[in-house]
């Protein structure tokens, strides 16, 4: 054995004809042409993209977009903390302190007490041995799945789940199988029929899930991962300062003991109005992150001004619960309004999240943009984001928002609807639309 490689011809250099075959074009993909497409036709329709509008103040309650106040009912700020004095004052001081950026990965040079800090915090909200953060809400949820499971696991997670978790099972090759939203029954004859041809089975669901606004069974959930032997991550992201008393989330609203749920996952961009993502649970979960998780190893560790942020925001909302009560009230009250005005709101329970489900995607549309003509904004939340025929605006509330912004969103959300309506606006009527739109450029 002389230990040289094997003999390979090397293959030969294309010809010039053969590379001008090649397709190297962005522009030929699926996704472009399809996104190319979309805009034409909104163009042609006087359709304004609802996407990547500046916002030119802090977006509470209100914003300004074009120099235009508006009632703001797109952002995830649900305790009204962002822009609070305190917080930004510690964020002043740790940036002052610590500069913008740890300049390198924890496990080399990023490590920061600000870091143990967070996490020490955050166990000790789920009553957890440990917590990890990362710089990334959808990169935490990736980077966990893929970093536990294995071709030889199993993962069932609810239908209406978030992506990050969907992303994270393709990418750690399990075999993946999901159960219509909510449905314990189905979950439970997965289990019964699938538990035992694999080695760990990893159930996963939403604490409050973000385009409906209700959230599971919690206590049978635990029950059946007890009875079967699986593992339970519940992402908590929009539960977090939203449900429970002192917005603990949903082991707080279902009253069920946080130590029964092996993962808590969630981010820190919503009630805590930061950027990251964190993970909580037991010490080896824990370690085994910080060894192996991609998110985490080979990202550069979270600024210090971010983690200040989410600890702070994390002491004031449980040093002051009434801010939840606020959020709490608020959301019950745009449910009920919505409910009375015959909107469809889904089964959503009525807390931070509530869609107004129109259905057709056209119609949905455009219902946002006179909305926001009308200085409200409601963002429409669209296929493949959510189920076909159930396009929607999502209202997101805060603990800022008053009843009479509340009251006036919901009462022009209906007005609007039944306008379109007698204009027998949707993709029904596209091409009606289009000839109509196609006459006006004319002219």
């Amino acid at each position: 054995m002389t230990g040289r490689r094997p003999f390979r011809e090397t293959p030969a250099v294309p010809s010039a004809g053969e590379r001008k075959n090649f397709d190297t074009s962005f522009e030929t993909l699926p996704a472009f042409q399809q996104m190319v497409m979309q805009r034409m036709i909104g163009d042609q329709l006087g359709m304004e993209n609802p996407y990547y509008r500046v916002h030119e103040a802090r977006a509470g309650a209100s914003s300004l977009i074009d120099g235009k106040p508006i009632l703001n009912f797109a952002s995830y700020d649900y305790l009204g903390l962002n822009g609070d004095p305190r917080i930004t004052e510690a964020v002043h001081q740790a940036a002052a302190r610590w500069g913008t950026s740890v300049s390198a990965s924890r496990l080399t040079a990023g490590e920061r007490e600000a870091h143990r800090e967070l996490e020490a915090a955050l166990a000790g909200l789920y009553q957890a041995e440990d917590a990890i953060v990362f710089v990334s809400g959808h990169a935490t949820a990736v980077s966990t799945v893929a970093a536990l499971l294995e071709p030889t696991d199993l993962i069932l997670h609810d239908a209406l789940i978030h992506n990050c978790i969907v992303a994270g099972a393709l990418m750690s090759g399990a075999v993946r199988r999901s159960f219509p939203h909510n449905d314990m029954n189905a979950l439970e004859d997965l289990l019964r029929s699938e538990r035992g041809r694999y080695k760990r089975v990893l159930i996963a669901t939403e604490g409050l899930f973000s385009m409906d606004g209700d959230g599971p069974d919690l206590a049978r959930i635990v029950e059946l991962k007890n009875r079967y032997g699986c593992w339970l991550m519940v992402d908590d992201a929009h539960g977090l300062g939203v449900l429970g008393q002192t917005g603990r989330g949903i082991f707080e609203q279902a009253n069920v003991d946080p130590g029964e749920i092996d993962i808590w996952l969630g981010t820190l961009s919503k009630s805590l109005v930061s950027c990251g993502g964190y993970v909580a649970g037991s010490k080896p979960l824990v370690d085994l992150l910080k060894c192996v998780a991609p998110g985490f190893v080979y990202s550069v560790g979270m600024p210090v001004p971010a983690a200040v942020a989410a600890t702070t925001a994390l002491r004031i909302m449980l040093a002051e619960p009434e801010r939840v009560q606020r959020l709490q009230q608020n959301g019950a009250r745009l449910h009920m309004k919505a409910q009375e005005s015959g909107l469809n709101t889904g089964e959503s329970w009525g807390f931070g999240v509530t869609p107004v489900i129109i259905g057709d995607t056209l119609r949905t549309v455009m219902l946002a943009q006179r909305l926001l003509k009308r200085g409200i904004n409601a963002f429409p939340v669209l296929p493949p984001g959510v189920p076909e025929a159930t396009a929607r605006l999502r209202f997101f509330v805060s603990a800022e928002h008053t009843f009479d912004q509340i009251d006036a969103a919901i009462a022009a959300t209906r007005e609007e609807a039944d306008r379109l309506a007698q204009e027998d606006y949707g993709m029904h009527a596209l091409p009606r639309l289009l000839a109509a739109g196609a006459s006006g450029l004319a002219g």
